[in-house]
């Protein structure tokens, strides 16, 4: 069987991602939707641990950082998508050889980002907007997953550089 890319030429088909590969892509989009569902909450005006002048002043909401809160759920939720490539058998936008690093570096990155962002949770400037007890909870919860994302990730990658690798030897 032969699958059909961007370019002109065909490929020969690779074997199927492996079901955990599969279940981890997966879990990866599922992993963003809780703190996106907080960022929406907080661009709503439902009360997740910032004063209101913490919100105007540090944040500009009401106002520009709306969209921005907004924006960045969503360009967090299309970028948890990107491993369901990885894992699809029905469509390749692009050849192998393009998408692999691409998929190593966007590995990479993460592990970076979620390096950073324990600093940053962990420094004392995080820490003096948001009230603490139960909104501190409810944020830790709803942003906890993030923290799987870069495992994920990395074993989604290997599959897939593994089973395209193995295709282009036979």
């Amino acid at each position: 069987m032969c699958v059909m890319t961007t370019g002109t030429a065909l490929l020969p088909a690779s074997a199927p991602a492996p079901v955990w590969a599969r279940r981890a892509a997966h879990a990866i989009a599922l992993c963003a939707v809780p703190s996106g569902l907080w960022r929406i909450a907080m661009a709503s005006g439902v009360y997740v641990g910032y004063s209101d002048q913490v919100l105007r002043d540090v944040f500009d909401i009401p106002g520009w950082g709306i969209a921005y809160v907004v924006g960045l759920s969503v360009l967090t939720e299309l970028a948890a998508l990107f491993p369901l490539l990885l894992v699809s058998d029905r469509w390749r936008p692009l050849h192998p050889r393009v998408v692999t690093p691409l998929a190593w570096t966007a590995s990479g990155v993460l592990v970076l980002v979620a390096l950073w962002q324990l600093v940053v949770a962990f420094t004392v400037e995080s820490q003096t907007h948001m009230s603490s007890g139960t909104a501190q909870t409810v944020w830790g919860c709803a942003f906890a997953p993030l923290f799987a994302i870069p495992a994920l990730m990395t074993a989604v990658t290997w599959s897939y550089a593994k089973r395209h690798r193995a295709r282009g030897r036979a």
